[in-house]
């Protein structure tokens, strides 16, 4: 297998350009767009976030059936990182000073709350999938959203 970089999918480059011009492969798979059904698995606050987004992503062009995965897991996440944060907020009512950020151990020693691990943990992973679809700021500035009724931009380069 060649070492180096892995190659920019053709759609990736469309989205965010194609600086290094480097020639676009016609013959890539392009899935159809699709509304696909969150996972059972997903925790409810996750489910929430799934109904929150789909439609969205969808519009824009950046949801197909194989991208189900990947959006479970960002809402997975979202759900991981909501639960803490309540967790980390009902636990800061009855510490004022701390709000719950450090919490003592059986030998009386102070450390960081796991609870405060988990959501930095939880908000990293959703960010980091978020960025995929073109979820923040940041990300949206390298992505060109397809226009209304088109199926699929890539369609327009390659007939």
């Amino acid at each position: 297998m060649p070492s180096g970089r892995k190659p920019t999918p053709t759609a990736l480059k469309l989205v965010k350009g194609n600086p290094g011009k480097r020639p676009m492969n016609a013959k890539e798979a392009r899935p159809d767009l699709s509304r696909p059904a969150p996972p059972t698995f997903l925790s409810d606050d996750a489910k929430v976030e799934w109904g929150r987004v789909i439609d969205t992503l969808y519009q824009v062009g950046l949801m197909t059936e194989l991208d189900r995965a990947v959006l479970a897991a960002y809402c997975q996440a979202y759900g991981r990182w909501a639960q803490a944060e309540r967790a980390l907020a009902k636990m800061a009512e009855r510490d004022p000073v701390n709000y719950a950020l450090m919490i003592k151990t059986s030998n009386n020693n102070p450390i960081q709350n796991p609870l405060v691990g988990a959501a930095n943990k939880a908000a990293a992973d959703m960010v980091r999938y978020a960025s995929e679809f073109g979820m923040s700021p940041a990300a949206r500035a390298r992505v060109n959203a397809a226009e209304n009724g088109e199926k699929d931009p890539v369609d327009k380069f390659f007939g």
